[in-house]
């Protein structure tokens, strides 16, 4: 009697289960929203304007319509005469203006808090945090009022001592102070913040160690919490420099699309608006965009340099 051997069973087919679904396919499921509205918000809106860098094109022309120009966009911005770079220099002027004093008074600030009004710390983090999550716009309309040549604080002020009104916002050498006033008002607070954090992850230990060999205020700031800090400080200049190159809210609602008096307050981000929204020259906006990512970039590696852990000796 041969022997047959069994015929082979079909393969069953896996069936769903929901456990299955929960290992393997929830978690894409779930994380898909956030990829899908980067996809469409970020990464799109991205490589469109690097594509658009190269093209001429008129929004109003519809999608298509656009003319390969290559590297002509960007020759134009980097002409000396260009407007670009009259903007980049204003915006590196309010850029320091605002920024430098923000972090000369926010860091002696946040070490006297932490040091000597512990007790009230979080009420005074309050105070000093409201002007950071105050809307840019409502701030600045503020400080406009207060700028008014006939009707402001700051000239009425001037006036009961006898001196002239200052027109703040007119003069051109003046527009550049008034508008890094702003900036430095809404952001002092926040940096504040983030010193405070940075001190509070020092150890008490090398404080009291210090005090026992009869360090004073000054050394401990100074040998002490400088060195410790000099991560939170690279964080905060970082945000810094970023924020004040794309310098855009409060020059633009204080002075104008046009700058002010002069174009004395015209910064890189309002003339790339102008250059796309206004004259609707898309390509050259993009490749001043691009441009101007290059100056952040080449800055924030400057900063990167500068606090090195050898402080940029090696």
């Amino acid at each position: 009697m041969s022997y047959r051997a069994p015929l082979a069973r079909p393969a069953e087919r896996r069936r769903w289960s929901y456990t299955r679904f929960q290992q393997r396919l929830a978690p894409y499921v779930f994380t898909s929203p956030f990829f899908i509205l980067f996809a469409i918000f970020g990464l799109f809106p991205l490589l469109f304007s690097l594509f658009l860098a190269f093209h001429l094109w008129n929004p109003l022309d519809g999608l298509g319509n656009w003319k390969f120009v290559g590297f002509e966009n960007f020759q134009l911005a980097l002409d000396a005469r260009d407007q670009f770079w009259v903007a980049l220099k204003h915006t590196v002027w309010i850029g320091l203006l605002s920024g430098v004093p923000q972090h000369l008074v926010a860091l002696p600030l946040a070490f006297v808090i932490h040091q000597f009004l512990r007790r009230w710390q979080g009420a005074i983090s309050t105070v000093l945090f409201l002007p950071y999550i105050t809307s840019a716009v409502a701030i600045t309309i503020v400080f406009g009022m207060l700028y008014s040549e006939r009707l402001g604080l700051l000239n009425y002020v001037l006036g009961l001592v006898g001196l002239d009104p200052v027109r703040w916002l007119a003069q051109p050498e003046l527009v550049p102070y008034s508008v890094a006033t702003v900036v430095f008002w809404r952001y002092v607070g926040w940096n504040v913040i983030l010193y405070l954090s940075g001190l509070q992850a020092i150890s008490e230990d090398v404080y009291e160690a210090a005090t026992v060999d009869g360090a004073s205020a000054w050394q401990k700031f100074r040998f002490i919490t400088l060195p410790l800090l000099r991560p939170m400080m690279f964080y905060a200049f970082t945000l810094t420099i970023v924020g004040n190159m794309q310098l855009f809210e409060e020059p633009f609602i204080l002075t104008g699309q046009g700058g002010g008096s002069g174009g004395a307050a015209l910064t890189s981000a309002m003339h790339i608006f102008n250059t796309g929204f206004r004259d609707l020259d898309m390509g050259y906006a993009s490749a001043m965009s691009w441009l101007l990512f290059l100056a952040i970039f080449v800055l924030s590696m400057v900063n990167n340099y500068l606090f090195s852990r050898d402080g940029g000796r090696s």
